[in-house]
């Protein structure tokens, strides 16, 4: 396939996958889109590490990393405020909250060994979803070879466009509103990506269908990616009818063979229809469609503290989250009620595991499907 986005990259079809999983973002590229490693979770060390095992894969194969800067966020000016300021912070109202819940759903304790590696995990690297944490990710990035380097939450900084620039990779950002993409697009970023709130993660309130031909005719000549509900060749040929010039999928590698997805939430995804998703701040803050659960349900419940801003809310439930997922394991537990995820509404069509590379050429081979059964409406 030609379009804007395969000539930028030199790759097959313009499959962009995103995944936190090396594995997926390896089988993605190599089998002719490209692999984007989501790196906020990681430490300067693990990126590394997958890094160096993602080139080791896909050879001389484009691949991608996506990292997270907010436009806005406590103690942005600085660059994010130390996680020791940001727990001195935090409301004994939540904190307490968060006790209960794991209370009341019997969630055990970490053992010292995974609680201290946990503690170190938190402590390297800087507060999450910061620029502090962001910056030794970025010089990680730009020391490999990746192709791409994506904000995914606003408009790159200046200094990631100059750092990327100067390297010579191309810059890409995330947009749930046109005018989120002009403002991209002035920043200096190569790539749009038009994330419908259908989309599993941070997500705006416009649908895909919508949004798409807004932001196409918003950014000019700079190339868009549709994203948000796809995750077959039908929804990929929509979005390029739409006029993107590739498509961006998160939530369809979260079932595939690759995905390093947990067990039990993986389970629940296999079997969660497309109405099974909400959007909600309790894991980061900022509204993110994810797994409806009970953990989600909680923090709806009238009377109960809400979520925090970003970054206090992921430092506030973050231990709790690594509990639950320790103990999702126990079928019938209070923890696998709680256990939940980022996913889009594709989840409801996302109910076999296959192989990452298969997905790619499903997609494509009902892509070219789709685009020739638009073509004999003409030819009638």
């Amino acid at each position: 396939m030609k379009t804007a986005a395969t000539e930028m990259f030199g790759i097959d079809v313009p499959v962009f996958a995103f995944s936190h999983c090396r594995d997926v973002v390896a089988a993605v590229s190599r089998a002719g889109g490209l692999g984007v490693l989501g790196a906020v979770g990681h430490s300067p060390e693990k990126l590394q590490i997958d890094l160096d095992w993602i080139e080791a894969q896909v050879g001389a194969r484009p691949y991608g990393v996506d990292l997270i800067v907010p436009a806005r966020y406590a103690g942005s000016e600085s660059g994010g405020m130390s996680m020791t300021d940001i727990r001195a912070q935090l409301p004994t109202e939540h904190v307490a909250f968060v006790d209960d819940i794991l209370r009341r759903y019997d969630v055990p304790e970490l053992d010292e060994d995974a609680s201290a590696a946990s503690a170190r995990h938190e402590e390297s690297g800087g507060a999450i979803f910061s620029a502090n944490r962001a910056e030794p990710q970025l010089e990680i990035a730009l020391a490999h070879r990746t192709a791409l380097i994506v904000n995914a939450l606003g408009p790159p900084t200046p200094h990631m466009v100059q750092r990327a620039k100067e390297e010579g990779r191309r810059v890409g950002a995330l947009a749930g509103a046109a005018k989120h993409a002009a403002r991209h697009v002035e920043a200096g970023v190569d790539l749009v990506v038009a994330q419908g709130s259908e989309a599993g993660g941070h997500t705006g309130e416009i649908g895909t269908m919508v949004l798409i031909p807004e932001i196409v005719d918003a950014v000019g000549s700079t190339p868009v990616l549709g994203a948000g509900g796809i995750g077959r060749g039908r929804q990929m040929a929509a979005a390029m009818a739409l006029g993107a010039q590739g498509v961006w999928c998160g939530s369809v590698w979260l079932t595939t063979e690759e995905a390093e997805t947990h067990p039990v939430v993986k389970e629940k995804f296999l079997h969660a229809t497309s109405a099974d998703t909400v959007r909600s701040r309790s894991r980061t803050g900022k509204p993110a469609r994810q797994l409806k659960t009970a953990w989600t349900d909680e923090w709806e419940v009238p009377g109960n503290p809400k979520p925090l801003g970003m970054p206090f809310q992921p430092v506030l439930v973050n231990a709790a989250l690594q509990r639950i997922d320790r103990a999702a394991y126990r079928t019938g537990s209070g923890a696998e009620q709680l256990a939940n995820y980022f996913v889009g509404q594709v989840v409801g069509t996302m109910n076999q595991v296959r192989p990452a590379a298969d997905v790619v050429y499903q997609m494509i081979e009902e892509f070219i499907e789709a685009v020739q059964s638009l073509s004999r409406l003409l030819d009638s």
